[in-house]
């Protein structure tokens, strides 16, 4: 039957009296009670299943599930989410073989606004590399900035470099150039953030438009809840803006640069202000930069450390006393030995405050660094789908480290708490491909890509929902289908435990809720 329900700006419709969920498959992903075939909300919690709490339930409504598979709403604990909304409408150059085929995508595309923007370029492979002078071809003189796949790298043309006025140059960022000194167009790391930072032309307005954008195709693809990490251009902003028009249809646990920690120290704020939709939830800390643009710190002496081991054992201490937790962007083996080195030192300043530190993406360990994550009570965010997104970087890169490399399996095994996310817009912001990576180990044709660490199905949901729940201290209220949590819910075609690994692909998103409101295909169902 149809559901009475009241309308409500943010997230949809909320029920004005209990509502029953029945006829389906209810994974609650909690051992103690993993399975049933109906589910009751009311207002925005879960109020119990169908037998002893139907009947505390005041002439509930009732929605018929056909059968599909009901599981706690999915959080993306990594991703860049006004960033990745506001790169849906960009030049895609994402998979172009060549740099030619990147400059011709590049010269189709619409225009949109005084400049030029694209993402996703990958040049590794490329006989002929990205410079000022070949872009300047196709887009004449309209700014144009390209950032590369992992937001590491940025391809300008001479316009945009001019707009610098030769002012690049930072610690920590690189601007590559020719042999006769002449900057090429390519800025890395700090060059490439600052560049973007002065000289962005995204207005407010705009971040706000493509994020609200942003937030209704996180719905169709199950999210609940995510983890921002945009805090450096002003993220925090922007989401309160939409929340103040009831609009924040998910959960926002927001970073914050560690370079604002005076300031949060000054007004005496602390991890977790904020409410139920958004807060305000940790300090982000680069050490090092990525695969793809060669930046990540290697312990051969390669790469490029933005952050030193002994300056974030300085930075972890101090958070600490003023109640944050850490967040570290770690992609080498150098990056991340230093880091769990500056949480080892320190651990007896944050340990007993009950912080819950991460380091992000993890990317390449030192096998014997593996065990230390668990030991020292240091969680793992990273990215089930960069495994075989990055196979050939790293089997060209990294040769002799695969064993400590997207060790998803490893991780597991020595008992670290690993939490899913997508790294949004380096790779697409939809949960159900994530898992299908960490399961298969492969998103092509191809065999998987070192098999053994692969991910159960069941793993790669609790990374998906309960470990991402823990991060932000509401393993209590979140990320389970228990009387009590709030009502973050996802139906689904079909159970992805149900199936064997290659059948998830025929698993789709078919409704969300969250606090009790449809954000996604609403009832009444056919």
């Amino acid at each position: 039957m149809r559901s009475q329900s009241t309308a409500g700006a943010e997230g949809g419709a909320r029920y004005s009296r209990p509502v029953i969920l029945e006829n389906g498959v209810v994974r609650t992903l909690d051992p103690s009670l993993p399975l049933g075939r109906a589910l009751a909300v009311a207002g925005d919690r879960i109020a119990g299943g169908v037998g002893p709490h139907e009947a505390a339930l005041p002439s509930p409504d009732v929605v018929d599930l056909g059968g599909r598979c009901v599981l706690p709403a999915f959080t993306d604990s990594h991703v860049h989410f006004p960033t990745w909304s506001l790169a849906q409408h960009d030049v895609k150059l994402d998979g172009a073989q060549s740099r030619a085929e990147a400059l011709e995508r590049v010269r189709r595309h619409p225009r949109r606004g005084d400049w030029i923007r694209g993402t996703g370029w990958r040049s590794s492979a490329w006989e002929e590399q990205p410079t000022k002078e070949s872009l300047d071809d196709v887009t004449g003189d309209t700014p144009a900035a390209l950032w590369a796949k992992d937001y590491h790298s940025l391809w300008l043309n001479s316009a945009a470099l001019a707009l610098a006025g030769g002012d690049l140059e930072v610690e920590g960022g690189v601007v590559e150039r020719d042999d006769a000194g002449h900057a090429t167009g390519v800025l890395r790391e700090e060059a490439a953030w600052r560049f973007r930072e002065r000289l962005g032309a995204v207005s407010e307005d705009e971040w706000v438009d493509a994020t609200r954008e942003g937030l209704r195709i996180a719905a169709s693809r199950g999210v609940g809840a995510i983890h921002d990490k945009d805090g450096w251009l002003g993220a925090p902003g922007i989401f309160q803006r939409i929340h103040a028009h009831e609009a924040l249809t998910l959960r926002v646990w927001q970073s914050v640069p560690h370079e604002r920690l005076p300031e949060l120290e000054a007004l005496g704020l602390r991890s977790g202000i904020g409410d139920d939709r958004l807060r305000i939830g940790y300090l982000k800390v680069f050490m090092d930069g990525t695969l793809g643009s060669r930046t990540a710190w290697m312990l051969d002496g390669s790469g490029v450390r933005i952050t030193s081991g002994d300056e974030l054992a300085e930075i972890v201490p101090r958070a600490a006393r003023a109640g944050w937790p850490v967040g570290v962007h770690a992609i080498g083996d150098h990056a991340n030995r230093e880091a769990l080195d500056a949480f080892e030192a320190t651990r007896e300043e944050w340990a007993p405050r009950g912080l819950r530190q991460r380091i992000e993406h993890a990317q390449c360990l030192a096998p014997e660094d593996v065990g230390r994550f668990a030991a020292l009570g240091v969680a793992c965010s990273v990215q089930f789908s960069h495994a075989p997104s990055d196979r050939d970087l790293a089997e060209r890169f990294w040769p002799d480290r695969l064993d400590g490399t997207y060790a998803f399996r490893s991780l597991l095994r020595s008992g670290a708490l690993v939490a899913n996310g997508s790294d949004a817009p380096v790779e697409e912001l939809d949960p159900l491909a994530g898992i299908r990576a960490g399961v298969l180990r492969t998103i092509d044709e191809r065999p998987a890509w070192r098999p053994e660490q692969a991910v159960t199905v069941e793993e790669a949901l609790l990374a998906t929902t309960v470990s991402p729940a823990w991060l932000t201290g509401d393993e209590h209220r979140r990320g389970k289908l228990l009387p009590g949590y709030l009502a973050d819910l996802v139906v689904l075609t079909h159970d992805p435990l149900a199936c064997r690994p290659d059948e998830l692909e025929s698993v789709e998103v078919f409704a969300t809720m969250v606090g009790g409101r449809w954000t996604h295909n609403p009832p009444p169902w056919d």
